[in-house]
């Protein structure tokens, strides 16, 4: 079965990694398109699944490499608006572990400056899933509409939303105070550990998705890194292990299992509605492809989401070392 589209709406960010000049006292700066929307846009389509992407994209330097980058992953652009405010920035220093430490520049960006005329012409009629969250849902002026789309889009489309709190631009509070509502609107919510703490701190994964699931959203997903992730449907809970890989750095791999999530149970045709077939051997299988497709992700610099083709020689080097390794208990090797 051909997974439906899904129709992504965000925000677009040019993440700028430090790195040592030549010069003393100079810093050099890698700069890769990313932004979690752009980021979970662009392996939707590299895996197969027809992507929207509802952003605002400037028409400066970075602007253009968004564009073209969207582009040439198969992401379809045909509603993004032409923006004259300048693109979002985000530094990036990493650590010795890959993760990354992000200083915003994003005053009055093309981002956040939605209207509701931007969006009153957008036809959902193809769309299974819309997939939003991140900044560009908390950031004013656009917070609101981006919410008043997403109520109006419920009706006809199974509603995801990552919150991916950045606490250094927007202070938690905000994304508490919206999350309850966030979760009335959705259907699936996926967010990291570190989501978790910032948002409620001190509670267990399981009692948080208790009170999610009270809020309203049937699928709740807590990606915990090199510990694989917390599944939560109605109540209904499994975890799955992550996959062994060599780490360059951690960016954009939530983004990614996110992607690959809602490609799987796009292509399984659980997407369009309220979840109402879904079960939980689904979610399970589906979050096991999400971490294969996160770990391709850590294992190269930046946000750089795998393509299909990668996934398949993935799986084929997997079918191979378990074939070769009959044993039970046995570690599998990095990768």
């Amino acid at each position: 079965m051909s997974p439906r589209q899904i129709t992504v709406l965000g925000e677009c960010v040019a993440d700028a990694f430090t790195e040592p000049a030549s010069v003393p006292y100079e810093l050099a700066l890698r700069v890769l398109p990313g932004g979690g929307p752009a980021n979970t846009a662009v392996a939707l389509a590299r895996l197969g699944t027809p992507a929207r992407f509802l952003a605002r994209l400037s028409g400066d330097v970075f602007g253009r490499l968004f564009r073209a980058h969207l582009e040439a992953s198969g992401v379809d652009l045909s509603n993004a608006v032409a923006a004259a405010e300048p693109s979002t920035l985000a530094v990036a220093e990493l650590d010795a572990e890959g993760q990354a430490a992000f200083s915003f520049h994003a005053q009055a960006t093309a981002d956040w400056q939605w209207t509701s005329a931007e969006l009153v012409g957008v036809d959902l009629a193809d769309t299974a899933c819309v997939h939003t969250g991140s900044l560009a849902l908390v950031k004013e002026p656009g917070a609101a509409v981006l919410e008043d789309f997403l109520a109006a889009a419920a009706p006809r489309a199974t509603i995801s939303i990552d919150p991916n709190v950045r606490p250094l631009l927007v202070h938690p509070e905000v994304y508490r105070a919206r999350l309850a509502h966030w979760c009335a609107l959705a259907d699936v919510l996926r967010l990291s550990e570190d989501d978790l703490e910032l948002l409620l701190p001190g509670t267990p994964p399981e009692q948080a998705c208790g009170i999610w699931h009270a809020a309203g959203a049937r699928l709740v997903v807590i990606t915990r890194g090199a510990d694989g992730a917390l599944a939560s449907l109605d109540g209904e809970r499994v975890q799955v292990p992550a996959v062994s890989t060599s780490v360059a750095d951690t960016v954009g791999a939530g983004d990614s299992f996110t992607a690959g999530l809602l490609h799987r149970l796009g292509a399984r045709g659980l997407l369009g509605g309220r979840l109402t077939e879904l079960r939980l051997d689904d979610v399970e299988e589906a979050c096991r492809f999400g971490t294969s497709v996160a770990a391709l992700t850590c294992s190269v610099a930046g946000p750089n989401p795998p393509w299909q083709s990668q996934l398949a020689q993935l799986a084929t080097a997997d079918r191979a070392w378990r074939a070769s390794t009959p044993l039970s208990g046995t570690s599998r090797p990095n990768r």
